[in-house]
């Protein structure tokens, strides 16, 4: 598990770009993370950005490889999924994949979208997380809010693990602001916000294997 942990933020590297971003509680069964960014767009630019994430999700965070087969269905129940392509073979048959990052539990267009499951290596644990994205409108713009709350067992030191995760979602939230324009004028990271910490997450192979040489 060490070496899973080693992996997952050795790959994460300094120069996040600025926004608000911090592991705002942990425990000895999970974590919080919230992260926050304003954007020089409307709430409704910014919520049709939101649930079309292939057009910003960044590519070293899928299965696929290509964040162009993410979709996302804004509706209870709905699925932020991947489809992963089959590969060419040589009698020309393939078989598509796919992946359920994590289930749609509220939408509420321009102002909030609620998700659970575990992102990224959290999807082989136990542990489940609620990802809550909120949509505020503000002058020029629109700020935009996540918190991601996990809970439950997982093989991993909650206190590495919550920077690592904090850093990935960072990442994701500075991709979405960076695809809509970020909001002039916005505020430098506060206190609690990643100098040195890791914004990339290691290769899906990567995961997969420090998992697999922990058991």
């Amino acid at each position: 598990m060490r070496l899973a942990v080693t992996v997952l933020c050795a790959a994460m590297l300094a120069g996040a770009p600025p926004l608000s971003a911090k592991v705002a509680e942990t425990s000895e069964t999970g974590f919080s993370t919230q992260d926050m960014a304003d954007v020089a767009a409307t709430p409704m630019e910014t919520w049709l950005a939101l649930i079309r994430p292939g057009g910003w999700w960044t590519d070293a965070h899928t299965w696929s490889g290509d964040a162009a087969n993410m979709a996302l269905t804004p509706q209870a129940g709905g699925c932020f999924c991947e489809r992963i392509p089959g590969e060419d073979r040589a009698d020309g048959f393939s078989l598509d994949g796919s992946v359920q990052h994590m289930t749609v539990i509220q939408a509420y267009p321009l102002k909030a979208l609620r998700m659970r499951g575990g992102l990224g290596p959290l999807q082989g644990e136990p542990a489940t997380g609620v990802l809550t994205i909120s949509l505020e409108e503000i002058e020029g713009g629109t700020r935009i809010r996540w918190e991601y709350v996990v809970g439950g067992y997982m093989r991993y030191e909650i206190p590495t693990i919550s920077k690592a995760v904090d850093g990935v979602m960072s990442q994701q939230l500075a991709a979405l602001r960076d695809h809509l324009g970020a909001l002039v004028g916005e505020a430098a990271p506060d206190a609690g916000s990643h100098e040195n910490d890791a914004v990339e997450e290691p290769s899906i192979e990567s995961q997969i294997d420090a998992l697999q040489d922990t058991e």
